[in-house]
């Protein structure tokens, strides 16, 4: 059901890419919406899909890529729908998006400058309002002495600089919605915290929308009002972060939480979740997390589970929730 609150809206999607004599499926009926203003973090290991419901958002999955089922809703915009010229008018201007790796998204041969100007395409702007306004915007995050470093290359830049000069250039659109997919990942814990303390900052100023991919369940913490933990594919556990921390209820979110060191190395060992994620040519049938669960029984190898509404606004894709019932997560971390 539409709601006029909410800036996205995903239902049931699906993505599958051909391989071989099969199509492999990287997403799982994933369903998700986020209200204007609203942090949500996708967290979960690498492979889970969360990189892949992103640009499926963005359309920007690759030519073989294939979205059998599912709906993505951009305020009141079917974006499966949309054509190149309605899609070329929303990228950028409405929802930005912040890559990865900021080496292979940013161009080696643009100056800065031009990376940013390319956001302006379509506004009425003159020369030296562009220029002013690119400055703006270097300096709005951080950027010292942006009149100088705006005429330089991305190769001129520290690895920090370029997260901040990719994030400029993402804000430039002035978007509603800014997509970051793991915007701190090779970054030093001291950049890293910058750079999600400019985040928090930005998104307040200007009233943006964040959708969050991370494996950083220290970065969730710091930067999200709700939390989808995705794994294989699917969303496996969903709510607020204040209640994922301190009361999960899936026991991959719980290995992911006994994986976070602890301040007091004497309060617990640091735990790994056993094993590994499946291989999307051979997704078990039952429940994919049944073969590294400690909570493991015959019907989640037999049966895969719902996502199920648990208590309010709580949602766990597992039979035996109550199991967890007596297991005590991070107030804070």
């Amino acid at each position: 059901m539409k709601n006029s609150e909410n800036i996205l809206e995903v239902e049931n999607l699906r993505v599958e890419f051909p391989y071989k004599r099969q199509n492999l499926k990287a997403v799982n009926g994933v369903s998700f919406h986020m209200k204007r203003g609203e942090t949500l973090g996708f967290v979960g290991e690498s492979g889970c899909g969360k990189s892949t419901t992103a640009k499926a958002v963005m359309r920007l999955l690759a030519e073989t890529a294939q979205i059998p089922e599912g709906s993505i809703t951009y305020m009141d915009k079917d974006v499966l729908a949309l054509n190149k010229e309605e899609l070329r008018k929303i990228r950028g201007k409405e929802i930005g998006m912040i890559f990865q790796d900021p080496m292979t998204a940013l161009n080696p041969v643009l100056t800065i400058r031009e990376q940013i100007y390319e956001q302006f395409i379509g506004r009425k702007m003159s020369k030296k309002e562009k220029e002013a306004e690119a400055i703006r915007m270097l300096e709005y995050v951080g950027i010292p002495d942006p009149e100088a470093r705006i005429k330089e290359y991305v190769y001129q830049f520290s690895g920090g600089m370029r997260q901040r000069a990719m994030i400029a250039i993402a804000l430039a659109g002035k978007p509603k919605l800014l997509i970051a997919d793991e915007p701190t990942t090779a970054l030093d814990v001291t950049i890293q915290d910058q750079v999600i303390k400019l985040l928090n900052r930005l998104k307040k100023e200007m009233g943006m929308s964040v959708l969050l991919i991370t494996h950083d369940l220290g970065v969730i913490s710091q930067m999200c009002d709700n939390v989808a933990v995705m794994y294989a594919g699917y969303i496996v556990e969903y709510t607020d972060t204040m209640t994922l921390f301190a009361s999960p209820r899936h026991p991959y979110t719980c290995g992911l939480i006994e994986a976070i060191p602890s301040r007091n190395k004497h309060e617990r060992p640091l735990q790994a979740i056993p094993g590994s994620t499946p291989s999307l040519e051979d997704l078990p049938k039952g429940c994919p997390f049944a073969e590294r669960c400690a909570y493991c029984e015959a019907k989640c190898i037999q049966e895969l589970p719902d996502l199920k509404e648990i208590a309010p606004d709580h949602f766990s894709r597992c039979h035996f929730p109550e199991k967890l019932d007596d297991y005590k997560g991070l107030i804070t971390l």
